[in-house]
């Protein structure tokens, strides 16, 4: 074998499962097909589930200085939602550039030693049971004992794997700008919609905006012409009323939105994730954000398979827990399109009516929010289990500090509030007290936030089997070594 984990693509969501292998000493090679990285940005909303999980690496301080913090939205016109309301060290949408999350990520993976290759195309993919050989362009040939694919919507790993990717296009093209404005908009994140189109506006924290443009006039435009300002500056006035002292153009682009999903997310040791998996509208910023999840939920998986160390039907959990979370994330988008695109200024106007009225509703506007900001995801529980099972653990007090520091070594934690006397555990689960208050007397934590286990009592017997299921052949054994 040539590596553990061969990861194709060199985005946000390839960075973070590099961090999560090599956080837990499981050696993984990226592989870029273009020779250099682009100077461009596409994402740039983070949400508080993504802050979330980067603060439970250590990782969350350094992105969020390098952006603008949002805490209240207008899903629809006249619809404010409060976003300080969320359970959360994060209660925001931190407007930021994809780039800076990557560099964040980046320095992160060279420090711990992961390779960046840059200028390899994968034309070939086979696989075995004991591992999968990749082939590049020129004839080399590399392997590895699992592969992901994180190469994006046109993914070369999902097309070798024979995987469909299903669903339709968007028929509005999309024009994006990064300006400089004389006169910004007062708000932090700008939206206007008419019949003409949709116009946002959004400020990378340094002097510069992305200008998004839906322009229903030019709709035919072929995606290749170039985009000039002019044009730019006469769709936004057209649609927002006024151009915003538009006055300096870096980089432009027009491109069309999809609406699709990998019908499967694992195919033997392949595995697809980030936009090789799932693509949809922009708005509502979810594709950056959905792609570091799922890296978060297939590193550690991957890293005990490699270490021998996963139960049995955990590599299969990453697809049951993440190809639903897909779906509903391509239902939230696509109703975000409707609303703000649709072809009906009738219907726009009255599911925009059916919004303000039900963010009026406390659970219904809890649940809105949860959805969007990534708090509410959770997981398929097993029959019988504790309701918090499945759900996104709070950042509990403990003894030592908060929970999301102490998820920073990569390990499990069991959280117990009881102060049992607990037996040895397996050396990848780290005990931790804390004060006795609302909740679970036990919680154990999984690496990536999600509560595997639960009671409200202090039950010895069951946080020892469920550290043995969970973490089977790893007793004396730390994480990372």
């Amino acid at each position: 074998m040539n590596t553990d984990v061969l990861i194709i693509g060199a985005g946000p969501t390839c960075l973070t499962l590099a961090c999560e292998l090599a956080l837990a000493g499981v050696h993984c090679q990226v592989l870029e097909r273009r020779a250099a990285a682009p100077n461009i940005t596409k994402a740039f909303a983070v949400h508080a589930r993504t802050l979330e999980l980067l603060d439970a690496r250590g990782l969350a301080d350094d992105v969020v200085a390098r952006g603008v913090p949002v805490r209240e939205i207008a899903p629809a016109p006249g619809a404010m939602v409060d976003l300080r309301t969320l359970d959360s060290r994060f209660p925001m949408i931190l407007i930021a550039p994809q780039s800076a999350t990557e560099q964040v990520l980046e320095h992160r993976a060279r420090t711990l030693g992961v390779e960046i290759g840059r200028g390899a195309e994968v034309v070939g993919l086979r696989q075995d049971d004991d591992g999968v050989e990749v082939e590049l362009r020129g004839g080399r040939v590399t392997r590895a004992r699992f592969v992901v694919g994180t190469d994006g919507a046109h993914s070369t790993v999902r097309r070798l794997l024979g995987v469909d990717f299903v669903g339709t296009q968007y028929e509005t093209h999309i024009m994006l700008a990064d300006v400089r404005l004389t006169t910004p908009p007062e708000e932090a994140m700008f939206a206007s919609a008419s019949e003409r189109g949709a116009v946002v506006v959004v400020p990378f924290g340094d002097g510069w905006f992305r200008m998004i443009a839906w322009d229903r006039q030019r709709e035919q435009v072929p995606l290749d012409m170039p985009l000039p300002m002019d044009e730019m500056r006469d769709a936004v006035v057209r649609i927002a009323g006024t151009d915003f002292g538009l006055r300096e153009q870096r980089w432009s682009s027009r491109f069309l939105s999809e609406r699709r999903q990998a019908r499967h997310y694992r195919v033997g040791r392949a595995f697809l994730a980030g936009d090789a998996a799932h693509v949809h509208s922009p708005l509502g910023g979810q594709g950056m954000n959905t792609g570091i999840q799922d890296a978060m939920n297939l590193g550690w998986k991957l890293a005990a398979a490699v270490q021998g160390r996963a139960r049995p039907g955990l590599l299969d959990s990453y697809e049951r827990e993440r190809h639903p979370v897909g779906e509903q994330v391509l239902a939230l988008t696509d109703a975000f399109n409707r609303l703000v695109l649709g072809r009906s200024a009738v219907g726009r106007a009255v599911r925009a009516q059916v919004i303000r009225a039900l963010v009026r509703v406390g659970p219904v506007r809890r649940k809105l929010i949860g959805r969007l900001t990534g708090i509410g995801i959770a997981y398929p529980a097993e029959r019988g289990a504790h309701a918090w099972v499945g759900r996104r653990s709070p950042d509990l007090a403990v003894a030592d500090g908060r929970l999301y520091e102490l998820l920073r070594d990569g390990r499990f934690l069991l959280v117990d509030r009881t102060h049992a006397s607990l037996p040895e555990l397996p050396g990848t689960v780290r005990v931790v007290r804390g004060p006795r208050d609302e909740g679970p007397g036990m919680v154990l934590v999984r690496p990536d936030g999600y509560v595997a286990w639960a009671a409200d009592g202090p039950d010895v017997a069951g946080a020892a089997a469920a550290a043995a299921r969970w973490c089977p052949g790893a007793v004396g054994v730390p994480a990372g070594h």
